[in-house]
């Protein structure tokens, strides 16, 4: 056998396969995914921030914030009143009436025949009308009215001890 000299020159090794389809190009390597970026883009510190102001449109604003009702800054005496107190029965609110100093004070200024103000004469009527209801209501009969008609020797304890007949008793 003859000898052959070795070349440098390197052929094809194996048989290049044929495309899928015939119209079709072989891929490059730099198609596929694209690549993820990471980062800020360049020279972005010494870029502004836009803002954006435009979208705050489209997000739902909140209905507690901003009442449009105008605020009181000065407290009325009208908008300053005291809750009546509730009683469970007719005859606690009527202990709390004659227990009421208010009226006590009021009721002796009537009796010194001072003269009471608008507001603290209609105090007085109301509770008076009130106490009236409730002395109805439970069936207490008032005593200034019934001492008119008796004589007043039955209030006196010791006008009925001296009218006692000692012969009648025995």
């Amino acid at each position: 056998m003859a000898r052959s000299k070795k070349t440098r020159k390197v052929g094809q090794i194996g048989v290049r396969k044929a495309p899928k389809e015939p119209g079709s190009q072989p891929r490059s390597p730099s198609g596929g995914k694209p690549k993820k970026k990471t980062g800020n883009p360049s020279g972005s510190r010494h870029s502004t921030k836009q803002d954006t102001k435009a979208p705050i449109q489209n997000q739902k604003k909140d209905p507690r914030v901003g009442s449009k009702k105008p605020v009181p800054l000065v407290v009325k005496e009208v908008e300053k009143k005291v809750p009546k107190p509730k009683y469970f029965s007719p005859k606690q609110e009527l202990a709390a009436i004659e227990a009421d100093a208010r009226l006590e004070a009021l009721l002796d200024k009537i009796e010194d025949q001072a003269v009471l103000s608008v507001e603290e004469q209609q105090y007085v009527d109301q509770k008076m009308q009130r106490h009236r209801a409730l002395c109805e209501l439970l069936g207490i009969h008032d005593d200034a009215d019934d001492n008119d008609d008796v004589d007043g020797d039955d209030d006196d304890p010791l006008a009925r001890f001296e009218s006692i007949d000692p012969k009648k008793l025995v």
